[in-house]
Order: C-alpha cells, then structure tokens, then sequence
C-alpha cells in the first residue's frame, strides 16, 4: 500500500522531467515537493511518534527509497530523513527530540559531512577538532557533501584527542563555507571548509571520541535507502527499455522480438529481482536485529550499485542512437548511478565488508 502510494504521487509530482526541468533552470533542489512529502509523512518516516513522525521502520524508509528511485525525485529525504533521522534517535534527550520533529515537519534539512578523500572511509577521517575550554574548534574541509550547499544543519564527522566526534552544528555558523559541486546528476552536493569554527559540549551528538555508536546505525540506515533508491532506479531504466523494444521496429517487427534482446532483458529483470530481495532483507535486518545487520546491508548496497550500472548501460545499448543523446531520459538514469555508486561507499568497499563477515 505504501508503494503504491508512493507511486500514485511521484508519477503526477516528481516525474524524470522534473528532474530536466530543474536541472536546465540550474536549480538542485525542489523545495514545494520536499514541503508535500513532508505533509504525507515521508520526512517523519523514522522519526517517533513522541516528536511528530510515524516511526514505520526502515523497510517502510527502504519503500519509499526505491519509489523516488524510479522518477529520480529530487529530495533530501536520504540525508535528512534517514541519515540524520537514525543518528539522531540513538539520543534520548529533549534537543535530539526538538530536532527529529524539526525534520518529521519538513522544517530543517540535514547534509551528512563525513568524506574527505576520493573514496568513502570514515576510519581515515583527518579533520580536525582541537579542544579549546569547554567546547571545540574545527578546522578541515569536507568534500562530496551531499544536499550539502542547501542543507540547515550537517553532522559533522572530525578527529578529537582519543578517536571520532561527530557534531550537530548549524550550517551558517561563522567559519563554514560551502561551495556547490558541478555534479553530473544535477544534485545538490558540496564542498564545505572549516576554518576554526566554535562548536560547544551541546554541539557533540553522542559521547566525545565515540561518534560511531551515533554514527555506524545512521550510515547504515542511509546505504540500504539509497541501494532501495538504486533499485527504484533499474527498474525505472528497464521499464523504459522495455517500453522502447516494443515499440521500435527493424525489418518490420517490434525489435523486442529478437531473441539475443528478450535474453538481455530478461537476464537485467532477473538481477532486479534478486536485487530487490537483498533490499527487503536489509530493511528487516535493520528493523529486527541492527546490531546485526551490516552484511545485510553491505550485500544490498554491492548488488544495487551493481545491478543499477547493468540497468542503465543496457538500457543506453539497446535504445541505440538516442539513448546517447541528452534529449533522452535514460541519460539521467546512468548520471545518477553513477553517483549513487560511490556515495556511502562504492562496490569494493561493501564487498570487502561481505567478505569480511564470511570469514574471508
């Protein structure tokens, strides 16, 4: 029923159009649809009940994720809803609370500012934050931060004197400053400096040189979203495809008749069929067992990334001609792959983590 909710608004609102449109007025952010998917509940979809959201779990947050997928619908709802939701949550007292239902509202939006090298690692986090009295300074720059150039507030990951600290800060305190990134899905991401910022005892989210129990459920939550996200998006490129085999003509038969591309497509459906599966199981995981559930997770964010590339570069291939032109829709469905491959760790990494849970 979600799904199908889901899809009933996104195909009228957020069609891949949309997405052409906002790209050629130079825009990465749709602010009325954000505020409409607030007003259904969507942005409350982790957040508890007590502070204004609906509390349905991740399975539900992994639904609504593949949905957007197969529109590319512009949102924050990755950053904000899922991410900076989950990490917030793992606190109990009345500022988390405050913030949740600032996010279940649609009120405030969240960029998580954690890469800072070419690849996705936050063990190898260099940013510093050097303790000055009874707070903080950070100085450092983020790279690849997405929703980051619109964002209200950023959860920032930095080096204090025993280990990772993560910060809940304002995105205009005096210090920071945000450079929008050229990126080729036409999304909002950026590079962000720190030049000495204050950041005080009230700023740190969880317990200081201990970022990782607020941060490791966050980011996990924020992977199986977006391998649900990259899910949504195969199946959108392949319904487009199969759209176009049965509707384009060579030698005066539709050019689905041919065999070698019935194999092709029913090979990219079977792979979304698995896919879909591992998304289902890691949105369980999380609900039922998260301690437990990083390979769940990892499996699902490899397959999808995997997955989601065969989709796009059949769907390009077996259009021909015009699935290289920008005139095309599928164009943006390759972009965003592209993407969503290396944000919150690309295929090597979730593999190494598969590999590391099986004993290899």
């Amino acid at each position: 029923m979600l799904a199908d909710m889901a899809r009933g608004f996104l195909d009228g609102a957020a069609p891949v159009t949309k997405l052409r449109e906002l790209r050629d007025a130079g825009q990465t952010h749709d602010a009325a649809l954000w505020k409409e998917m607030a007003d259904m509940g969507w942005a409350g979809v982790l957040v508890p009940e007590e502070a204004g959201g609906s509390d349905m779990g991740f399975a539900a947050a992994n639904v609504i994720a593949q949905e957007m997928g197969k529109t590319l619908a512009v949102s924050p709802f990755l950053s904000s809803a899922v991410i900076a939701a989950t990490a917030l949550r793992q606190m109990s007292d009345a500022r988390a609370m405050v913030a949740l239902g600032k996010i279940a509202s649609g009120e405030a939006t969240y960029a998580l500012a954690v890469d800072e090298g070419v690849k996705f690692d936050p063990d190898a986090t260099q940013m510093e934050a050097k303790a000055d009295g009874n707070g903080f300074r950070l100085s450092g720059k983020k790279q690849f931060v997405v929703d980051g150039a619109l964002a209200d507030r950023l959860l920032v990951l930095a080096r204090t004197a025993e280990g990772l600290t993560l910060f809940d800060i304002p995105a205009d305190r005096a210090g920071i400053t945000r450079e929008a990134s050229n990126m080729i899905d036409a999304r909002d991401a950026a590079r962000i400096t720190f030049e000495n910022v204050e950041a005080t005892g009230e700023d740190v989210l969880g317990a200081v040189d201990s970022a990782m129990e607020v941060l490791k459920p966050a980011l996990a939550a924020g992977q199986a979203a977006l391998a649900a996200e990259m899910t949504g998006l195969a199946a959108g490129a392949f319904d487009m495809t199969v759209g176009y085999l049965k509707e384009r003509k060579q030698f005066g038969v539709e050019i689905g008749r041919f065999q070698a591309l019935q194999h092709r497509a029913a090979h990219l459906w079977c792979e979304i069929e698995v896919t879909a599966s591992a998304i289902l199981n890691a949105g369980r995981m999380l609900d039922e067992e998260p301690d437990n559930a990083e390979m769940a997770v990892s499996l699902a964010k490899a397959r999808a990334t995997n997955t989601a590339i065969l989709a796009v570069q059949e769907g390009v291939q077996m259009h021909g001609g015009i699935g290289m032109t920008d005139a095309f829709d599928m164009g943006f469905y390759m972009k965003r792959a592209r993407v969503s491959a290396e944000w919150l760790g690309d295929y090597s990494y979730h593999a190494e983590k598969v590999a590391a849970a099986r004993g290899f």
